[in-house]
């Protein structure tokens, strides 16, 4: 019997209003099952059951305001194959206030009473699954504290996880690639503290003790099942990887199939081909007339649609479907313009800052914004009502190694080129390594894209919704121009590609909101006029 704990559910939310019952006392739920519809001041959240059990008590009423961290029902669990010991989900659950800042979970005690289990902790608002895209150590290795041990993805961004406790590491959970989930085991380790009172051998003459967990201990995912582990110790592991090898591939001499240290080597010495390569050699065999024609069937790579790329599939189509774009397309003069950026280049880099023509941008957009409110608006929902925002945070679309990022340049109005410029440098720094914070990407109010950097002109651009504008920066070419004089001169042309809401932008204010902000680019000096 344990108390379910309200988890965290919403940045900065402390409580929240129980709506709705979804099962009574005595009701008998499943793992994931809604078991309460709870309103914060944000949404309608549905909380799930952590894993099979009975309900013995409800400890708020509808209509009750519920603590977060703060129990929220009684839980007695039965029997099942995945069902965690109720001590285990208490601690799971617990683990997410702690977790949310540092992301280093809480631990739980395994079956064994040496080794603990890491629990994965709360990595965002509404997050319940990140794909493992690096382990940054191995079974065997031994691990500080707040050292990093993994790297995930999640929809929004790239997370570093770090260890708990210093300790050595018997297993992991998952491979890269999988996905795991957040409150449940990641890893398994034994502590460095408790591993020191023990006069047990370690791990190299105890190998039973890097073993899979049984069933009643934290449940590997079910991929992770399909591919026991093949017993080995961390030295050989270590060599194996140092030769980027795979150990699945190396016949184990030892007991239980174990691989040792020998059978690397002459693996090695007298490398075999591993199960896929032989079974493409064996259907290549299977098809001689193929062969003979040097057209063997290649086969069809599959690639999941996940993290970031699927975000943003998801957002795109959704923004294409429900919001009628208006597209309008403009060339800017930015001779005069890069001829500033020059000028004030050294000052620049002299303070520490590189200056771009981003920061000028970004500041021209926020000036014409003043002017036209409407483009810093959101529409809600129903579509009844327009909500100008606060500040202006200006989004810039960063093609990073995880997928498209839109961090944003908070305030945009209130900073300086400069301050503008150092945030721009930050931002663009950590989303292209993937690592930008929520706080960076939450609360946009209108994106740039800069397309020319890559190469191209003009584009048709999809609004980042619930903005309701977006341009593209097309690359700037030197081409000719007529000069007041009728004379042809060379001068650099900035190509812009603007996507508008037409639900309440229309053709003109759009045209008069873009030769507004063309203006400044074009007379940089004209903004001093307007800068508090």
């Amino acid at each position: 019997m344990s108390d379910f704990i309200l988890p965290d559910i919403g940045e900065g939310i402390v409580e929240c209003e129980l709506v709705k019952w979804l099962v009574s006392e005595g009701d008998i739920i499943e793992e994931d099952q809604p078991v309460a519809e709870v309103m914060t001041d944000k949404a309608l959240v549905e909380i799930p059951a952590p894993y099979k059990g009975r309900v013995t008590r409800l400890y708020h009423q509808e209509g009750d305001i519920a603590k977060v961290h703060a129990p929220l029902f009684e839980l007695v669990e039965v029997d099942g194959d995945n069902a965690p010991a109720p001590e285990k989900a208490e601690a799971t659950e617990t683990a997410a206030p702690a977790a949310e800042a540092e992301h280093q979970g809480e631990t739980a005690p395994s079956a064994d009473g040496e080794t603990e289990d890491f629990i994965l902790p709360d990595i965002g608002e509404g997050i319940v699954e990140c794909e493992v895209v690096e382990w940054r150590i191995a079974e065997g290795d031994e691990i500080e504290e707040d050292q990093p041990v993994v790297d995930v993805t999640t929809d929004k961004a790239m997370v570093e996880i770090t260890a708990p406790k210093a300790g050595r590491v018997t297993q992991l959970y998952y491979q890269a690639g999988e996905l795991a989930r957040v409150h449940s085991p990641l890893f398994a380790f034994v502590p460095r503290d408790r591993e020191e009172d023990s006069e047990a051998p370690r791990a190299e003459s105890r190998p039973q003790a890097a073993e899979p967990a049984p069933a009643s201990k934290a449940p590997a995912p079910a991929k992770s099942g399909e591919r026991p582990r093949i017993p080995a110790s961390p030295a050989v592991r270590r060599l194996v990887r140092e030769h980027e090898l795979t150990l699945a591939d190396i016949p184990g001499t030892g007991k239980d199939g174990r691989v040792l240290k020998a059978d690397v080597l002459n693996h090695l010495e007298n490398p075999q081909p591993s199960a896929h390569e032989a079974a493409t050699a064996a259907a290549t065999e299977d098809k001689p007339q193929a062969r003979r024609a040097g057209t063997a069937p290649k086969e069809v790579r599959v690639e999941p649609i996940r993290g970031m790329q699927a975000v943003m599939a998801k957002r795109m189509v959704e923004s294409a479907s429900t919001i009628p774009h208006f597209n309008f397309s403009e060339d800017i003069d930015v001779t005069d313009l890069l001829a500033l950026r020059q000028q004030l280049k050294p000052e620049a880099e002299a303070r520490g800052s590189r200056l771009t023509l981003m920061p000028f941008i970004m500041k021209a957009m926020a000036l014409a914004i003043q002017e036209y409110p409407i483009f810093n608006s959101q529409i809600n929902e129903e579509v009844t009502e327009i909500h100008y925002q606060p500040q202006c945070n200006i989004g810039m679309a960063v093609d990073s190694k995880v997928g498209l990022i839109v961090p944003n340049v908070k305030g945009c109005e209130q900073l300086t080129l400069l301050e503008i410029a150092d945030e721009v440098a930050r931002l663009t720094e950590a989303a292209r390594s993937g690592r930008v914070s929520q706080e960076d990407l939450k609360g946009g109010t209108i994106t740039i894209s800069n397309i020319g950097a890559l190469g191209g002109t003009y584009a048709a651009p999809i609004i980042n919704a619930p903005e309701v504008a977006i341009v593209a920066l097309g690359r700037t070419q030197h081409l000719p121009r007529f000069d007041a004089h009728g004379q042809v001169v060379e001068r650099a042309i900035m190509t812009t590609s603007w996507g508008g809401d037409h639900r309440i932008i229309d053709g003109g204010t759009m045209a008069r909101f873009s030769n507004l902000w063309k203006r400044y680019l074009e007379s940089p000096q004209t903004m001093l006029l307007h800068l508090g």
